[in-house]
């Protein structure tokens, strides 16, 4: 608790020092006296050590460089707990998955807290079948630490940021790999990540990792083979262009075997 206290002081000096309106309101709105309960409990853990910068800020979350006890980098992530926005867009993802039965759509930070533990399991999930997804290391409330994708503070580039510098080689590597991590997280994690695009994909020493994995669904949730068909429409489509259409593997008709499995009877290909 003393090193909390130590960063929550070093937080309230830089404050003091930058008389800023924004910084203000985003201190605020993502270090409540909730959030911050929850940041000392991972830091008793051993989880966090140090915080450090941000290293992205969406209406959902805020993603923040830090450092672990032994010194590695970690990667903090902070969801809003007051974004009504945020609740709307996820109503179609809890919506029919068993994990959120029982909990109000009206009790929004307890969504918040099971939507970050579901984020949680889903990465370890991935990550015990070989999925290149970002290590999870702890969570609590809206809190999840998990491995930082980067150097120094630094993220790795998403896809769609590392493009235009990957040769045609590389690119087709990268394509080969991701369609071999859908694959693997269709058909042995038995999740379909719903929200996969050139967005979600970071590019780190010329391998794809799998990122925001929050909303990912199991196969038994009513709207999965929609997820996993936008899902792969948009890495075919996204790679179609990098790679002039030529290649390119028909990845749904080798997921069908899957799914099937799962009693879904999916209807031609994408």
């Amino acid at each position: 608790m003393v090193r909390g206290a130590r960063w929550l002081k070093r937080l309230r000096e830089e404050e003091e020092r930058v008389k800023d309106a924004d910084l203000y309101k985003t201190i605020e709105e993502v270090f409540d006296s909730a959030t911050m309960s929850h940041i000392y409990r991972l830091e008793a853990r051993g989880v966090i050590w140090e915080l450090k910068g941000v290293v992205s800020a969406g209406k959902e979350a805020r993603v923040y460089w830090g450092k672990a006890r032994d010194g590695s980098d970690i990667a903090v992530k902070i969801y809003l707990t007051s974004s009504a926005e945020f609740r709307k867009s996820i109503r179609k993802y809890i919506m029919g998955d068993p994990r959120f039965e029982g909990i109000s759509t009206s009790n929004y930070r307890r969504l918040i807290y099971e939507w970050a533990r579901k984020e949680y399991r889903n990465l370890k999930r991935m990550g015990e079948v070989g999925v290149r997804v970002p290590k999870p290391l702890g969570v609590s409330g809206n809190v999840i630490v998990m491995e930082f994708i980067g150097e120094e503070g630094y993220r790795a580039p998403l896809l769609v940021e590392a493009a235009s510098q990957l040769s045609l080689e590389e690119a087709r590597s990268i394509y080969v790999d991701v369609v071999g991590q859908v694959k693997r997280m269709v058909c042995e994690a038995r999740l379909v990540h719903a929200d996969l695009s050139e967005y979600n994909i970071m590019v780190y020493e010329g391998e794809p990792w799998i990122i925001d994995v929050s909303q990912a669904v199991q196969l038994d949730h009513p709207n999965a083979l929609d997820f996993l068909k936008r899902d792969i429409s948009n890495v075919q489509d996204f790679f179609s262009k990098l790679l002039g259409g030529e290649g390119l593997t028909d990845l749904y008709s080798e997921v069908v075997p899957c799914l099937r499995e799962e009693g879904l009877e999916p209807q031609g290909s994408t």
